[in-house]
């Protein structure tokens, strides 16, 4: 049995799958993004999920692609805690990238890929070998154009009175706005990424508002600024999207790349389904 994961920092999808490419069942976990979790933390939300605890002696292979894995340290980590975890299975740890440039991108194909969920990231692709200009800080120093970045938009506009009355009745009463439930979830539980990225579905519902409009428009302004724009062939190749944000974003970043003579490529919510065809093509 092999186990193909995409994990972000909200949620993981992990779908089991035999050598000829049948899916023996699909479920959903926690995220398990090693850079804001403990070692125990990651067992607790494995064992949580039935259908992983209970057939983990049977995988034989574990390619696991997630947020927070674009280090050794952090590869290294993650790879004891499965290997512990699934005794019997060989396992491959990749940065989420992987995941999204083996669903969006035909073999040998060069493209830019970016993520735009919880987090963002932008790299890359020769056809062979991913490159990446820009390491990641995390959350709070880094991550434009995010979920969790919008999150953070969305809470200062309401805190600082600058979020339109009409909208801000409707925030209030859609999440828990009062200030020390947000400050526990931000600095008390664990990923406070994910808490903010919470708040981003409430601008993608209201992103016809003029309010909403400039939040997203600067955002993906400054992704392109920040990321795109650090590989200097950006006009000459498609730039390929995975996650919830770009998803639901998706004609507001073609309009804006557009301005930018950006090719838009491939926009897929999650990349998951994608891995399975390529896993099996080379297996």
């Amino acid at each position: 049995m092999k186990l193909l994961v995409d994990s972000g920092s909200t949620k993981a999808d992990w779908i089991a799958v035999n050598d000829a490419g049948k899916v023996l069942f699909t479920t959903q976990s926690l995220g398990l993004n090693p850079e804001v979790l403990t070692k125990e933390e990651i067992i607790i939300r494995l064992n949580d999920t039935f259908d992983i605890s209970n057939n983990k002696e049977k995988v034989t292979h574990l390619f696991f692609y997630g947020a927070g894995c674009g280090t050794n340290r952090t590869k290294v980590f993650l790879t004891e805690v499965f290997q512990n975890y699934f005794p019997n299975s060989k396992i491959t740890v990749h940065e989420d990238t992987y995941a999204a440039v083996y669903a969006t991108t035909p073999k040998n194909e060069k493209a830019i890929v970016c993520i735009l969920g919880t987090g963002s990231n932008c790299s890359y692709y020769d056809g062979q070998v991913l490159h990446q200009k820009v390491q990641s800080l995390g959350y709070i120093a880094m991550d434009d154009c995010s979920g969790n970045r919008f999150g953070r938009h969305l809470l200062r506009a309401y805190y600082f009175n600058k979020m339109p009355a009409d909208l801000a009745k409707e925030f209030e009463t859609t999440y828990n706005v009062e200030p020390d439930p947000i400050k526990h979830n931000l600095y008390k539980e664990p990923n406070p990424n994910a808490y903010l990225a919470t708040f981003a579905q409430f601008l993608v519902k209201h992103k016809n508002t003029e309010f909403c409009q400039k939040i997203i428009a600067e955002e993906i302004e400054i992704f392109v600024e920040n990321y795109i724009k650090q590989f200097d062939n950006y006009k000459e190749v498609p730039v390929h999207f995975i996650g919830s944000i770009a998803f639901y974003l998706k004609e507001e970043l073609q309009n804006i790349l557009e301005t930018h003579e950006i090719k838009l490529g491939n926009v897929l919510r999650r990349p998951v389904d994608g891995l399975i065809d390529f896993h099996i093509l080379n297996r």
